[in-house]
């Protein structure tokens, strides 16, 4: 089942599904960077709150995804981890290295007007 992805002005909102399987996963890797390009978005939201865990994989591909945003020009924000969640990817030692996360969507859309108010507020005129 494809990830659905959303356009919502220069920002893309994808909300990963509970059930998403790792071949899932790595077609939303595939999307999101094409879509990045293609529609020329600013920032990625990727929402996991209808996750109850996320393995090594899921959590290496999500770290994957914003470090190839990253490179065309986007920033993603992850949004949602459950407390539970958060619990077991420390006890697993999994991280998210660098990638900004926020409670819920509403927070994330926050963290990413921040910071392109700051990478534009450094760009050269």
């Amino acid at each position: 089942m494809r990830v659905p992805i959303l356009k919502q002005g220069e920002y893309l909102i994808a909300t990963v599904q509970a059930g998403s399987g790792d071949g899932d996963m790595t077609q939303l890797m595939h999307d999101v960077s094409y879509q990045v390009g293609s529609t020329r978005a600013r920032g990625v939201v990727l929402d996991v709150s209808a996750l109850d865990v996320l393995d090594s994989y899921s959590t290496r591909t999500l770290r994957t995804i914003a470090h190839t945003t990253r490179l065309r020009g986007a920033t993603t924000v992850i949004v949602g981890i459950q407390p539970e969640v958060a619990f077991a990817m420390i006890q697993l030692g999994l991280g998210l290295d660098g990638v900004p996360t926020a409670l819920d969507l509403e927070a994330g859309l926050r963290v990413l007007r921040l910071e392109l108010d700051t990478r534009d507020a450094a760009a050269p005129s």
